[in-house]
């Protein structure tokens, strides 16, 4: 199964076994079934529940969070996630303060669904991985797609969270294939958090959200082949609150696609340095793209986004000096 289909699967199961839930977004229903066909079928089995709208993200989102406030739940569809800044204002000034501003908490059972990245030529407005303007919102949880984790499990933990939660989907995992991890490495999953390894002594630790675990895995298996560097990979499903076990390790790095400045990475740095400086060789390591707009053509693209060679690149020079 495929990425897509499973999130959409996802969606049919999540809407089928609550029946107070909405879906609303540009275009999401059928025969399109939303821009990246996620949404494909859910309008033809719940016509009153799956809600097309105006383009007008601020307003979609404040329409969930109010369905949320009256004690119903809401998934929202953001057509483009680079368009979520467009809610911003009502996830961060509506939503997430709803839960506990008014004397008593509120549940607010609502999700956010922002495809983002690169990888496909959209350009530099269609393109971003916006996450680090989301992190630090009191009341807002976020979480990240990934091949490893299954999507009906993410969102039953998110509506059960009756908070509000942002889920980024990056765009380029639609098309890959679920659970799978190229040899000589194993993956395994628990507690939310995917770990992709080869043994359980590496050199080095890298924290990736779910968009870039593919990257990773291709710099791992040439790192171990060219330079005899073992890593380990952990893939959080939640990306924030971060609360994740680091295994011991002398080297961790954080990589994610984004702009470098006030990052995902920079969060889990300051975690793994509370807990863990004492075993480690130097400061964990950051890996970014490259402080840009994101170009259209392919090329040009490829020159500024997070790739293998620039994970290998740094993980070889931190580690070998």
């Amino acid at each position: 199964m495929r990425v897509a289909e499973n999130l959409n699967a996802a969606l049919h199961a999540v809407m089928d076994r609550q029946q107070d839930l909405y879906l609303l977004g540009e275009d999401v229903l059928d025969p399109y079934g939303g821009a990246f066909k996620i949404t494909k079928g859910l309008s033809t089995a719940f016509p009153e529940r799956v809600l097309s709208t105006p383009i007008s993200e601020g307003a979609i989102t404040g329409v969930a969070a109010g369905l949320a406030l009256a004690g119903d739940r809401a998934i929202v569809e953001i057509m483009f996630g680079d368009f979520a800044a467009l809610a911003f204002d009502q996830l961060l000034n509506f939503a997430a303060k709803s839960v506990s501003m008014y004397g008593e908490t509120v549940p607010m059972r609502m999700v956010v669904r922002c495809p983002m990245g690169g990888g496909r030529g959209y350009g530099p407005t269609h393109s971003q991985s916006l996450q680090k303007h989301f992190i630090g919102i009191p009341g807002l949880a976020l979480y990240e797609m990934s091949p490893f984790h299954d999507n009906l499990a993410v969102f039953e933990e998110m509506l059960a969270r009756a908070e509000p939660c942002v889920l980024f989907e990056d765009k380029v995992l639609y098309t890959r294939q679920m659970h799978q991890v190229d040899a000589p490495f194993s993956v395994a999953v628990a507690g939310g958090v995917a770990r992709v390894f080869l043994d359980d002594t590496p050199d080095c630790v890298i924290v990736a959200p779910g968009g870039v675990a593919h990257r990773v895995v291709a710099a791992m298996r040439s790192l171990l082949l060219e330079d005899e560097i073992g890593c380990t990979l952990l893939v959080p499903s939640r990306l924030y609150p971060f609360d994740v076990e680091v295994p011991a390790a002398r080297h961790v790095f954080v990589v994610e696609e984004s702009t470098a400045g006030g990052t995902w990475g920079a969060e889990v740095a300051h975690h793994v340095h509370q807990r863990h400086w004492d075993r480690l060789a130097g400061p964990v390591t950051l890996v970014h793209s490259a402080g840009s707009v994101i170009p259209t053509a392919s090329h040009l693209e490829r020159e500024v986004l997070v790739d293998e060679a620039d994970i290998h690149r740094v993980i070889r020079k931190v580690v070998r000096g």
